[in-house]
């Protein structure tokens, strides 16, 4: 892993970033967070690391803009937790819980950019086919237990390829019936 990135803090109160050695505001900073930059503050006098009390500046100006994230009962349990026996859990529970919420998030998002993402004409298509192919595997069932309309002379799944002339004796022709007894008793 490459070194972090290093700004100096200044007595005058003013950010020195040398990695573009130029001066920088607190906005900047807040910016090179959201990129997910790896930095760190160092205090130019001192040269001890600051990072922490920049980022609680930066949350701190974030605080009093807009809907705060922080209630004010939040920030009494977290004051409440310092110098407590419970405090190195706290932080590391803090850690693990917001880790965890950004997994969450993350995960919601691709979901929705797949979702979102595919071309509407598409999924539109896709729909219709699904739709399609339900409502003929339906159709298709209804059918075969479905007894056919009158006048139909093709047999339902459920008959005999049998006319309809031979299979009932009163609605046949009496010729017909003749020459079908006559043929019985000469094979029986």
């Amino acid at each position: 892993m490459s070194e972090p990135r290093i700004i100096k803090k200044y007595p005058n109160r003013r950010l020195y970033d040398t990695a573009v050695s130029s001066y920088i505001t607190l906005e900047n900073v807040k910016q090179l967070v959201l990129e997910r930059a790896d930095f760190q503050v160092i205090d130019a006098r001192t040269n001890s690391d600051i990072t922490r009390g920049i980022l609680l500046q930066i949350i701190s100006e974030q605080e009093e803009q807009g809907n705060p994230i922080f209630t004010t009962e939040v920030l009494a349990h977290i004051i409440r937790f310092y110098g407590d026996t419970l405090q190195g859990m706290m932080g590391n529970y803090l850690e693990k819980s917001l880790q965890a919420f950004v997994d969450q998030q993350h995960l919601f998002r691709e979901q929705m950019r797949t979702f979102i993402g595919k071309n509407p004409l598409a999924m539109m298509t896709e729909l219709v086919e699904h739709n399609l192919s339900l409502w003929k595997s339906v159709n298709e069932r209804l059918q075969q237990y479905a007894p056919p309309p009158p006048g139909d002379s093709l047999p339902s799944p459920h008959q005999s390829p049998i006319s309809a002339e031979t299979s009932t004796p009163s609605t046949a022709k009496p010729e017909k019936l003749g020459k079908e007894r006559k043929n019985k008793k000469e094979r029986g």
